[in-house]
């Protein structure tokens, strides 16, 4: 039986115990920010954390348990690249958490157990601008002294990103889920402050929209349209169109194949991989044809055959005197001028934007002066500047994703948690900045950081199994 007349420890005492504790801290420890989970999405058997948001980051003193370094284990080098796994142990006191970070989130419906620190929070610690997570919280060391306990030890491991959305408003903290302030493009360093993680999508959308320019004369004698007889079929590319020379004193025209796949001509396409040609556009009519010139088709595909139509008063060959900016479709080519047949044509938009070429689908005919070319303006819509972690969402797919980076000079922005399918040419619209572009490239493969292996094991694969045919394990 305990003796009666020795308390075991009073409330005064364990409170000057808790003091003396609080002062130490303050004293010997630094300042990290503890920034609690909160729990949006979670299925509802396994309780698996589907979404989870960090959008709180409150300051507390702790004391760093291991100041010769990080734990045991640094960096090891795995099958899936360079790995670190820093740990790092804390103290803070009980007392400082239950009256302090307590009652700013026990209010939070989201926030489980707001007691104590619990497993799965994070830690940003400022040395090496890293954040922690929380794997095991000790409660009872030192262990019951004066019949009480006064601080939590926190066993930190560093973070792994996958999903979580972290928006807390301190910069120090969220620039680790965007690129440096130089706009550096990351190299995979975890010390690296240019360092982008996650998965990403990189969005190039369109600026300021500018029209495309050109011109073109006319000819006598041109070639003014080309007519597809067989499409024949066995071609893995576009066959070279061959033209017959013209006349001296003339010029020999240029004709471009364009593609179709899917199509069974007899056995011309034994493979469902090969293409046939669809239609041949006129890159340059030529000029001087009295008769019509022969057409045949050269590449590793058989069958193709066609014709082409020569006449007078043509449109000749379409020169581009300003590309424009901001395409993402091909834009509409309209012929101004006398004639008895109007001419058409189809432009072919680069990856920049920019129109690159016009080819012609029907030179017209009768043209007695130079017709005027009208190109059709882009995307003039686009404004505003898209703001870190808001919310997009794309105008016809309702496709929505948070924004990690927006560069106004290339018109890059970088998304991640995206949730659908984003279209070209929709308008992606920022919930919060109301900025609203246009989408006209969209760049789903992660970078390159020189560790990665899926390019060579699908090389490699490709060897084995032909995945350019449609179904490489057979016909159903």
């Amino acid at each position: 039986m305990l003796n009666p007349y020795f308390q075991q420890g009073s409330a005064s005492e364990r409170s000057l115990v808790q003091d003396l504790i609080n002062e130490h801290l303050r004293m010997y420890g630094v300042e990290v920010f503890y920034l609690p989970r909160k729990y949006i999405t979670e299925k509802t058997v396994l309780k698996e954390v589907i979404e989870s948001v960090f959008d709180e980051a409150l300051p507390i003193e702790a004391y760093v348990e291991n100041f010769e370094g990080y734990g045991d284990n640094q960096t090891i080098l795995s099958k899936f690249g360079i790995q670190a796994l820093n740990e790092l142990t804390l103290t803070i006191s009980r007392e400082r958490f239950v009256t302090y970070i307590t009652p700013l989130i026990k209010n939070n419906q989201n926030v489980k157990l707001s007691t104590r620190p619990k497993e799965g929070d994070l830690v940003y610690f400022p040395l090496g601008d890293r954040l922690f997570e929380v794997k095991y919280v000790e409660h009872e060391k030192p262990f019951y002294q004066l019949q009480g306990n006064y601080t939590y030890e926190l066993k930190c491991e560093l973070f792994r990103y996958e999903d979580e959305v972290i928006d807390t408003g301190i910069t120090e903290i969220d620039d680790l889920l965007s690129t440096g302030a130089g706009g550096g493009t990351g190299t995979g360093s975890e010390d690296d402050p240019t360092t982008k993680l996650g998965i990403t999508q990189i969005l190039t959308l369109v600026g300021t929209g500018v029209t495309a320019t050109a011109i073109t004369n006319i000819i006598n004698g041109g070639i003014r349209f080309f007519t597809v007889k067989n499409r024949g079929g066995g071609y893995t590319y576009s066959p070279r169109v061959a033209i017959s020379s013209a006349p001296s004193g003339g010029l020999t025209g240029i004709g471009s194949a364009t593609m179709i796949g899917g199509i069974v001509v007899c056995t011309d396409n034994v493979a469902p991989g090969t293409l046939s040609v669809q239609s041949v556009e006129v890159i340059n009519p030529g000029y001087g044809y009295t008769i019509a010139p022969k057409v045949a088709f050269f590449g590793n595909g058989s069958g193709a055959a066609a014709t082409c139509t020569i006449g007078d008063g043509v449109v000749g060959i379409i020169s581009i005197t300003g590309g424009g900016s901001g395409y993402t479709t091909s834009p509409t080519i309209t012929f101004t001028g006398i004639s008895s047949v109007s001419a058409a044509a189809t432009a072919v938009v680069s990856s920049a934007g920019t129109i690159s070429q016009i080819r012609i689908t029907n030179a017209g005919l009768g043209y007695t002066q130079v017709p005027t070319i009208t190109i059709s303006s882009p995307s003039m819509a686009s404004t505003g500047d898209f703001i870190f972690n808001e919310i997009v969402t794309g105008s016809v797919s309702g496709t929505t994703a948070r924004v990690r980076s927006w560069n106004s000079v290339t018109n890059k922005l970088e998304v991640y948690q995206v949730n659908g399918s984003f279209k070209i040419s929709e308008n992606i619209v920022g919930s919060e900045s109301g900025a609203s572009h246009a989408l006209r490239v969209i760049n789903s493969d992660p970078v390159d950081d020189g560790y990665a292996d899926n390019s060579d094991i699908e090389i490699e694969a490709d060897k084995i199994i032909d995945f350019s045919e449609r179904n490489p394990f057979g016909m159903p």
